[in-house]
């Protein structure tokens, strides 16, 4: 409601071209709120909104839209306005933006930085997709180890409102080598002329320039951290990344992994604006492999078609059957496959997952069992043998389920795959075909077909 009432503000005076009270209003509001409001307005209605804002402000503004809104309003102003906003944006977002661009709009965009906001950008382009250097900023505050308490401060008055953060600063020696950190709060308890390196924090943790970006949230995640340095293999210190990006980071990988447990392929683009055909093609090559690879099912069934005819009541039980070994093998790769991801669990672990797995697969198939026993003795008044068929069937799926559910996604990551691929779909598949020869297996024994 409240958003309603603020974009309706907005165009009132945007209409009566009251572009000073505009200004006025806008200043007052939170960034990432301005930016939500201005994605609720017509094109024209935004690219007015945005000219109206201050420059300094219009840069924080524009690190909160979407891609397509950020395009939008580059290619909409002239070179020299869009290379103040490239030059006022961190460099972790204005790379960001700028892989998402044409390379015609980069290179322009560059062409008109100033030389270095170049040379961060390109710095950090230089580093591997997903990698913890590429999501890293450069804008941080370091200090020599020689500084006294009063020069470091000075240091911080004079460069820190450019930075990312100053809540925590960096500690250097003659090599640019990350010898310690120290917090702003110690060097305002501190006396003037005590020297950073006697009161810096010695014990370092620091991720490297090629550390993939998960693990780098799996440490955020260990040591609480609201920023991380960035070394490279020589450990000097080439950027930090701040807490905001890893927030990003775990949502872009969640994301990532619901949509290939899913069984399609990971996008980067939101729902509503990824079209038909792109979303067809996510989608298509995980369907035929699995469409394929259900045809074993098929021809499970159709070797014992002559088992069917005699015992015809045995087809009414088989998708209970699949459906029952597909659920209990999702349940187990979720679990499992979070596990992983949280590092909770690792390949030495398979003999305990296992264990614990047919245990729990143990006393799931029998509830299950005594369940449908009872509704089939009560309700379908089948025979005694018929019930003991599905009931035993329904145990060993279950059985099978679990285990194929725990194991695969652990064998996965062992080989270098992405566990969240052996998820639910595939997974479902597998134990589909694996209770399908059970049943008959166990038919064939106890009914003698």
């Amino acid at each position: 409601m409240e958003q309603i009432q603020e974009i309706e503000i907005l165009r009132e005076l945007l209409d009566g071209k009251q572009y000073t009270k505009l200004r006025q209003h806008l200043a007052e509001l939170n960034d990432a709120d301005i930016a939500a409001l201005m994605e609720d307005l017509q094109e024209e209605e935004m690219l007015k909104c945005f000219r109206i804002l201050p420059k300094d402000l219009a840069a924080d503004v524009f690190s909160y839209l979407d891609v397509d809104n950020q395009h939008l309003i580059i290619t909409s102003l002239s070179e020299r306005e869009a290379a103040n906003i490239i030059d006022n944006l961190m460099a972790d977002d204005a790379v960001d933006m700028l892989e998402e661009m044409p390379a015609n709009v980069v290179k322009k965009l560059l062409a008109n930085a100033s030389p270095e906001t170049r040379r961060d950008i390109n710095q950090l382009l230089r580093y591997p997709e997903d990698s913890a250097g590429s999501i890293m900023t450069v804008e941080y505050v370091d200090l020599k180890e020689n500084l006294t308490v009063g020069q470091a401060i000075e240091r911080i008055r004079k460069v820190g409102v450019d930075r990312e953060t100053i809540n925590i600063c960096y500690v250097l020696d003659a090599q640019r080598k990350l010898v310690g950190t120290v917090a702003l709060r110690y060097l305002l308890l501190s006396g003037e002329d005590e020297v950073i390196s006697d009161i810096m924090h010695e014990n370092v943790i620091s991720v490297n320039t090629l550390m993939d970006q998960e693990e780098v949230a799996a440490q955020f995640k260990k040591y609480d951290f609201t920023a991380m340095p960035v070394v490279d293999n020589e450990d000097r210190l080439v950027g930090i990344i701040t807490v905001d990006d890893i927030v990003d980071i775990l949502e872009e990988e969640t994301t990532e992994d619901m949509e290939k447990m899913a069984a399609i392929v990971p996008s980067d683009k939101p729902y509503m604006k990824t079209g038909i055909w792109e979303t067809f093609k996510k989608r298509i090559p995980w369907l035929l492999l699995l469409m394929v690879s259900a045809t074993f099912t098929g021809q499970i069934i159709t070797s014992f078609e002559d088992a069917l005819s005699v015992y015809v009541a045995l087809t009414a039980f088989i998708p209970m059957l699949m459906d029952t070994g597909g659920n209990a093998g999702g349940q187990a790769s979720v679990t499992v496959i979070r596990g992983l991801s949280l590092g909770e669990i690792e390949y030495r672990d398979v003999p305990r997952v296992l264990w614990k797995e047919i245990r729990v697969a143990l006393l799931c198939g029998a509830a299950l069992a005594v369940a449908n026993f009872a509704k089939l003795m009560l309700f379908d008044r089948l025979s005694l043998e018929v019930a003991l068929v599905v009931c035993l069937t329904l145990v060993a799926a279950v059985i099978m389920a679990m285990v194929v559910g725990c194991v695969l996604p652990i064998l996965a990551k062992r080989i270098g795959f992405d566990p969240a691929v052996m998820a639910s779909p595939f997974i479902t598949t597998i134990v589909d075909a694996l209770s399908l020869l059970a049943y008959f297996r166990i038919a064939t024994v106890i009914l003698h077909i």
